[in-house]
């Protein structure tokens, strides 16, 4: 793909409302900018913006380093789900082997920060000799269980009885079919795009024990949701702040529900401000 060559550009991997967020930012600042999106929601989400060239659907590493070479791309910034772990390393790999043309391209991970996990005393997270002698039934004083992955969770959860509220999302919807009766049990909260809604449908999620809806929700609707589900299990991932965790804690809290959290993989990044410094400084460099 040719484009005309003013100045060197930044390119925004964007899918989250920290993407979103800086690509506003670089459309305010009239940035030589293209930001890529995987859907064509994301795209209704920022299609709007001036000043941006925006790529829809989803590019592989080597798709991903030709463009940024032929795009004298400078500036890639990173902000992609947190959950996204291929998407990252196809970009930093892409970053990396595109440098061999060109020294001056620079990779961002824009990170969202991690909320603060409950104290013992507010919340508690039972252990495996514990969940094995409680025989998988909910105890009293039990609030927030960590899982690493949502096959974890998954086996957590073969161990209980009683309804599940699921909010991870339909990647991964497929492994919640491992729980018995799971078709009575389960309800899936999806976003409301066809293939999301087309994949819990074929996995048997449909009727009343299907929403497809686009948050972050409001704790009134999650808790509206959970009691309407009669859930005694709420699934969803460490999203924080911006994917409306906190919201979700606090109406699991308020329905009795056990709040099974998929932790946040680690990694290490910059905020959203500091991103948004670098884009200024870029926006200086092309006004020169």
């Amino acid at each position: 793909m040719e484009t005309e060559r003013k100045n060197p550009a930044i390119l925004i991997f964007a899918g989250t409302t920290e993407g979103r967020i800086l690509a506003g930012y670089a459309s305010a600042h009239s940035v030589r900018c293209f930001v890529s999106v995987a859907t064509d929601y994301g795209k209704s989400l920022i299609g709007h913006l001036e000043n941006i060239t925006l790529l829809t659907g989803r590019m592989d590493e080597e798709e991903m380093e030709r463009f940024i070479e032929e795009n004298d791309i400078r500036l890639v910034i990173d902000a992609t789900h947190p959950f996204a772990r291929e998407v990252t390393i196809n970009i930093r790999s892409a970053c990396e082997k595109a440098r061999t043309h060109s020294e001056e391209i620079r990779y961002v991970r824009c990170v969202r920060p991690f909320e603060k996990r409950p104290s013992s005393g507010q919340s508690a997270e039972i252990s495996e000799t514990e969940d094995r002698a409680a025989g998988g039934e909910r105890t009293q004083g039990e609030r927030i269980i960590y899982t690493e992955s949502v096959q974890e969770a998954v086996e957590y959860l073969k161990k209980t009885t009683g309804n599940i509220l699921i909010a991870t999302g339909s990647k991964e919807l497929h492994l919640y079919t491992e729980i018995e009766n799971y078709r009575e049990r389960c309800f899936a909260r999806v976003l409301s795009t066809e293939p999301a809604v087309k994949e819990s449908v074929r996995l048997g999620f449909e009727g009343s024990h299907l929403f497809a809806m686009q948050g972050p929700f409001a704790q009134d609707l999650n808790l509206a949701l959970l009691r309407q589900t009669k859930a005694a299990y709420f699934v969803t991932k460490e999203t924080g702040k911006a994917g409306g965790f906190e919201e979700k804690v606090e109406a699991a809290e308020m329905a009795g529900a056990v709040l099974v959290v998929i932790g946040r993989p680690d990694e290490t990044g910059e905020s959203v401000e500091a991103v948004e410094e670098m884009i200024k400084e870029y926006a200086g460099e092309q006004n020169r």
